[in-house]
């Protein structure tokens, strides 16, 4: 009897241990299965983080229309900002689905809102709660959804022509200061808005981890059939201490040289005071840039003026003698058109 004992305390010792070790290698499993389906659904190659604050907007007067951003995460401007010229704009963000913005702007392009191009995708999208997407049409109909796994603070505000959204905030004010500080700036260029948004959002608290990157993308509210020409402004700060700061002078360097732009379209009308006006204008936003100042002297001799072209290149060339260089090779290709007395008073 003794000996049936042992063999059934054995046994069922033995069976004890097996399902414990079976219930331990269950729950390992099922925790291997959840990290697998989280880092399918987080961490794919084509699912990036850019936990942020944006705003898509449009101007309903030049018919523009905008996506900024920025975020403690390297290149923001290449994940969150999409848009095309004459269909719309789309900002996606959280945990990133790329794909959001290719196919929302194919949807709106084929004639959905922007309110059924952001309903049709988050239908599919099981992840749909991790997203933070926010889209605008041509016409100015504007959608945006933040998931309920957003990081907090998390949430997003929908106006006229605009809407912001924000993921992982410092505190909760940033959309509601983001949203008054476009309302507020109206009458200003569409990408100077935007860059005022996106300032007033940092004022408050931005991103709980701090500031990395910034973008601005503008398109264009007609497309030309060009789309190489149809994206306006497309500047990005991917890496940096003070992204919006350096984000601000970039889009001034833009606009100095939409004046030397100017100058030069006024120039092949031959109407040289307004050439001379827009070229100043550029120079004095940014007076020590010697591209600028460089090509305004070559446009002066090219119309007579070169007397005052030579002055201004003199001064050029002693802060960088290649210019000079670079003055000699323009009568090859017809970029400088004066006599050889006159080549040389301009590279003394």
């Amino acid at each position: 009897m003794a000996d049936v004992w042992v063999v059934y305390n054995f046994l069922s010792y033995t069976v004890s241990k097996f399902l414990f070790m079976k219930n331990i290698f269950l729950l390992l499993a099922a925790c291997f299965v959840f990290q697998q389906n989280i880092s399918a659904q987080f961490f794919k190659k084509d699912v990036g983080l850019a936990h942020t604050f944006s705003i898509v907007a449009r101007d309903p007067v030049t018919g523009e229309m905008a996506v900024g951003v920025q975020s403690h995460w390297f290149s923001v401007g290449t994940a969150v900002s999409w848009g095309e010229a004459g269909v719309g704009v789309v900002a996606t963000q959280s945990f990133v689905n790329k794909s959001y913005g290719i196919k929302g702007l194919e949807l709106m392009k084929n004639g959905k809102t922007a309110l059924e191009a952001l309903a049709t995708l988050l239908a599919a999208d099981e992840e749909r709660e991790v997203r933070q997407v926010a889209m605008i049409d041509v016409n100015g109909n504007v959608n945006s959804f933040t998931g309920k796994n957003c990081i907090d603070y998390a949430g997003n505000i929908v106006g006229k022509n605009y809407s912001v959204q924000s993921n992982m905030m410092l505190t909760n004010k940033v959309n509601t200061a983001m949203a008054k500080a476009f309302e507020g700036s109206e009458g200003k260029p569409l990408a100077e808005r935007v860059l005022i948004t996106l300032h007033a959002a940092q004022v408050v608290g931005g991103d709980i981890r701090g500031k990395q990157s910034a973008a601005i993308l503008v398109v264009a509210g007609k497309s030309t059939g060009q789309p190489w020409n149809e994206r306006l402004i497309d500047l990005r700060v991917d890496d940096n201490q003070a992204p919006l700061v350096e984000l601000d002078r970039l889009l001034r360097i833009y606009r100095a040289y939409e004046h030397m732009d100017k100058g030069d379209l006024a120039t092949e009308k031959n109407d040289m005071k307004l050439a001379m006006e827009e070229y100043g204008s550029a120079m004095k936003m940014f007076p020590e840039n010697l591209e600028m100042q460089y090509w305004t002297a070559i446009t002066l001799a090219n119309n007579k003026k070169v007397a005052e072209a030579s002055k201004l290149l003199q001064k050029i060339y002693k802060k960088d003698a290649n210019w000079r260089e670079l003055t000699k090779r323009l009568p090859k290709v017809n970029l400088l058109t004066v006599s050889e007395t006159e080549l040389k008073e301009l590279i003394k």
